[in-house]
């Protein structure tokens, strides 16, 4: 017997307990995302409960960047999905009167806290054209 074979317990509770974590983290941000969504779309004039349908709140963001739904298949292709989400974030934070640098980095990058913001304060929606 080795060293190395009394740890393998030990090491399958921790792969368990970091699988745990991570689902509850998973959650957290799930449910954020869909507050987040929620009061975004219902600003921009759009029923909240969209935000709770995976797929479909990808073409609602895509409506509420004022783009056609139709853009949002390209989320389903791998390079075109990371350009659509920085134009998206781009026309979503000029449709609330944010600058390019708050549609960047809290739009894009760090989406919950952007959109939370676009959702919760005072920003007024004007469709982008």
């Amino acid at each position: 017997m080795t060293f190395f074979s009394d740890m393998e317990p030990i090491n399958q509770g921790v792969s368990a307990g970091v699988g745990v974590v991570g689902v509850i983290f998973g959650l957290i941000y799930w449910v954020a995302m869909i507050a987040a969504y929620w009061k975004t779309f219902t600003k921009a004039g759009y029923p909240g409960w969209l935000a709770i349908i995976p797929i479909v709140n990808f073409f609602v963001l895509v409506k509420v960047a004022g783009l056609s739904a139709w853009f949002g298949l390209l989320f389903f292709i791998p390079v075109a999905n990371l350009v659509l989400a920085i134009i998206v974030a781009f026309r979503n934070g000029r449709a609330f009167g944010h600058g390019g640098a708050f549609s960047f980095f809290l739009l894009f990058l760090l989406n919950p806290i952007g959109y939370f913001i676009t959702g919760f304060s005072n920003d007024t929606y004007t469709k982008p054209v």
